[in-house]
């Protein structure tokens, strides 16, 4: 079976806060056809696809870097991290 990996992060470009980074794995077909840039996404349907992804992905993943691990390595390190 083929399969999809999406991963994001976000806070690179924040002066404050962490960085979070998030992957997961999917088939490349069915019922995940309606996720796109959660930017581009209604409120109720990004709360919808999280759900649909947190009770049937396969796998997934949400990491975060804090601003103490930000300031200890730099941004690009942290990223790497989360």
């Amino acid at each position: 079976m083929r399969r999809l990996v999406g991963i994001d992060e976000a806070g690179r470009g924040a002066l404050a806060g962490p960085v979070v980074a998030a992957a997961v794995i999917f088939p490349t077909a069915g019922k995940y056809s309606k996720i796109k840039d959660s930017k581009q996404m209604r409120p109720k349907d990004r709360w919808d696809q999280a759900r649909l992804i947190r009770e049937s992905a396969p796998a997934w993943a949400i990491a975060m870097a804090s601003v103490e691990e930000i300031d200890q390595l730099n941004i690009h390190q942290a990223s790497l991290l989360a």
